[in-house]
């Protein structure tokens, strides 16, 4: 529990900071839907979307949403908060392992009556802390600011179904952030490494919507696995994306407790 709390404090700071721009992401990007008066001139604005190019439309995150509900606006902006809780996620994954070794505070842990196993696991659990606090803020300051815009219409089911999807990815994106980092030899590199993979699925889940032509390929980015779309116009979250967010993640936690109880750390 000890090591919980001082896991907690070594990321208050940083946590704080994300909870403010997710909160600040959410407010400005329907503060933007107010702005233009969507609401008023959606369906302007939804054959303006129609004209733009297939690339376009998939970098921008439109193209199946109505821009003329407070919905489809979240919908489309989705992929973006996504993108930076998934970001966060990795991150701390790699960060909250290595960072022992990059400030040269891991003979400090490895001299106290604790195996490193039981170590990974405080880790583990503060991480997932953050990640719910992250989420719970998310969701909260959606249900707070898309609310007001919604006219009536029921939008909290989806976008608890958004969150939901959200978090299973953070998740993942911890797990495989925890394994870059314990199976390292440079430690300093595995924030990078963690942000350049899940940077990488991003594109790749781009070029999917760009191409039309090798959905087959959705199996390899997470970012396809709770698509807003999907998850909105589709019914729901996909029973086989789920198993496959498990797996990725089990396999994950298994090479980070294996590799991090094997490895010699820079001490």
């Amino acid at each position: 529990m000890n090591l919980w709390i001082r896991e907690m404090k070594a990321h208050r700071k940083s946590l704080i900071l994300w909870c403010i721009g997710v909160i600040a992401m959410v407010g400005a990007s329907m503060s933007k839907y107010a702005g233009l008066s969507m609401s008023d001139s959606g369906a302007s604005m939804n054959e303006l979307m129609a004209d733009m190019p297939k690339s376009l439309q998939a970098m921008m995150g439109v193209g199946t949403f109505d821009l003329s509900k407070a919905s489809g606006y979240y919908g489309a902006i989705f992929v973006y908060l996504l993108l930076m809780a998934t970001i966060h996620a990795a991150m701390l994954g790699a960060n909250i392992l290595s960072k022992e070794e990059r400030d040269k505070t891991a003979e400090f842990l490895l001299v106290k009556p604790i195996s490193r196993s039981r170590v990974l696991t405080f880790k583990l659990i503060a991480g997932l802390t953050q990640l719910v606090i992250v989420n719970i803020v998310m969701l909260g300051s959606s249900i707070l600011f898309v609310n007001p815009y919604a006219h009536g219409e029921s939008v909290n089911h989806d976008m608890i179904l958004l969150m939901i999807g959200m978090f299973l990815l953070q998740l993942l994106f911890l797990g495989i952030g925890l394994a870059i980092a314990a199976v390292s030899r440079h430690p300093k590199r595995a924030v990078s490494i963690a942000t350049g993979i899940l940077l990488i699925t991003f594109i790749l889940s781009i070029g999917i919507d760009i191409s039309g032509k090798i959905d087959g390929l959705k199996y390899l980015t997470p970012f396809k696995y709770f698509d807003a779309k999907h998850v909105m116009y589709g019914g729901g979250l996909d029973a086989i994306f789920i198993g496959l967010t498990m797996l990725i993640l089990a396999g994950s936690l298994i090479m980070t407790y294996v590799g991090y109880n094997r490895r010699d750390l820079h001490v």
